[in-house]
């Protein structure tokens, strides 16, 4: 592989991870993540994370762990190999949609109860307050038909 696919391929594991990061999560899992979504062969045992990200294997397993536990990554076992493997779980990246639907919904009842709250009182926050409850509400009435549609068009394409 040229020098220059290489960098290419750092730099985008490097841009995962400090999206990862930037959502709250640490960045060695994005990292891992983003070298999943574009190794070959799409499997890599916990020693080759380590070498291919430059990380200690404590950190590798440790993140991949919090990457099982949120259902972005599954672990693999191969006949005839001692150690595990690590791949892009199935179908994670409509579970991950779905836990944020779950979170949405849970997020639009505390402000529903912010707005109880607030309820007869002439409040400087209340619009604000009604403003995100509001997006929070159509996000929960929306979200479901947009997965929907998604599922419809991932069944029909080409790369299922």
């Amino acid at each position: 592989m040229n020098d220059n696919r290489q960098a290419e391929e750092k730099q985008f594991v490097e841009e995962v991870g400090i999206v990862f990061e930037q959502t709250g999560l640490p960045r060695m899992a994005g990292r891992i993540l983003g070298w999943l979504l574009i190794v070959d062969p799409p499997h890599q045992s916990t020693d080759e994370l380590a070498d291919a990200l430059m990380a200690s294997k404590g950190s590798i397993s440790t993140v991949t762990r919090l990457l099982i536990q949120i259902g972005l990554i599954e672990r693999l076992s191969l006949p005839g190999v001692r150690h595990g493997y690590f791949r892009i779980k199935p179908g994670a990246s409509h579970q991950l949609l779905k836990d944020s639907l779950n979170q949405t919904t849970t997020f639009r009842q505390l402000l529903e109860r912010g707005l109880e709250l607030l309820e007869g009182k002439a409040h400087t926050n209340r619009q604000s307050l009604e403003e995100m409850h509001d997006l929070y509400a159509f996000l929960e009435r929306e979200f479901p038909a947009l997965l929907e549609r998604w599922g419809q068009e991932h069944k029909e394409a080409s790369y299922k």
